[in-house]
């Protein structure tokens, strides 16, 4: 999920790479202690019951009474959390991950090499903003992403199946630099809120109302996820972890798309901050 846009790499002091290998180390014990609870993935708190408008962790009033989903509502919903529980159990495996890119802020890409020869790239960063804003913008109104992400051309939510999983199409732009070219994407997206930690996940979908459009090389997210953690003691920051992986189609070698796809997660982070601060700007 998340996909499209590309550029850029620099280099981190040693210290500042230790000091992420910490978050690293930390983050990844979390995602071992989140599977444990969560699993399985598909009974998840009883079928969804945020659906009665609730969180994941908060107690439903006696009166409260889930809405039951149509069996292709839950097929969605399925998929979504399917997705959600493969990605976060790649990131689990803490072995063969290689660094990619480091940078002087502090952000840093991994990759590992999955089964087929895919590589999977994993962004770790900090970011000045709080999980709920953060939630908002990469869930919420996600079809406003195109104003700040030049990367995009525009992203669609085709189906709402409770307020957590989504099905949306998304378009990415044509930028001067762009390696991979125009894609379109149809996925299933989800999302689960425990405590001070929001978990994005997806995967692409197929829907017969909605074929591979004329001019576009349909691209497929494989099941990624994005994990959103408050910093102790700082609601205002929140560590960001991104699991892209994703099978570009068409025709490109490997070393182009291996190279332009951890770029990709640099240029989005760098849009996503450019605008948080204009936000705080204005605010």
């Amino acid at each position: 999920m998340l996909h499209a846009v590309v550029k850029l790499c620099c280099g981190i002091s040693y210290p500042h790479l230790r000091s992420m290998a910490g978050l690293q180390r930390t983050a990844v014990a979390v995602i071992g202690q989140e599977i444990t609870h969560l699993q399985p993935w598909g009974q998840i708190q009883h079928h969804m019951r945020t659906h009665a408008g609730l969180n994941y962790n908060e107690p439903r009033p006696e009166d409260a009474k889930p809405v039951p989903m149509k069996e292709d509502q839950l097929f969605y919903v399925q998929q979504g959390q399917e997705a959600m529980r493969k990605a976060l159990s790649m990131l689990q495996d803490k072995e063969e991950w290689k660094v990619e890119i480091t940078e002087n802020n502090g952000d840093v890409i991994c990759s590992k090499v999955m089964p087929g020869a895919r590589k999977v790239f994993r962004l770790e960063a900090v970011l000045e903003a709080g999980v709920d804003e953060l939630y908002d913008l990469l869930f919420v109104r996600v079809e406003e992403m195109h104003k700040w992400n030049p990367g995009i051309q525009h992203i669609k939510v085709l189906k709402h199946i409770g307020p957590e999983t989504i099905v949306t199409h998304e378009v990415s732009a044509e930028t001067a630099g762009n390696l991979i070219g125009q894609r379109d994407f149809l996925s299933v997206r989800h999302s689960c809120k425990q405590k001070s930690r929001v978990y994005l996940g997806g995967a692409a979908i197929q829907l017969d109302s909605f074929p591979p459009q004329a001019g576009f090389v349909r691209a497929e997210d494989g099941p990624g996820c994005i994990i959103i953690q408050a910093l102790d003691g700082d609601t205002r920051r929140s560590h960001f972890t991104w699991l892209l992986n994703m099978d570009v189609k068409g025709w490109l070698p490997k070393s182009i798309v291996n190279q332009a796809l951890p770029r990709a997660q640099l240029d989005f982070t760098r849009h996503l901050r450019r605008h948080l601060t204009a936000g705080a700007t204005l605010g």
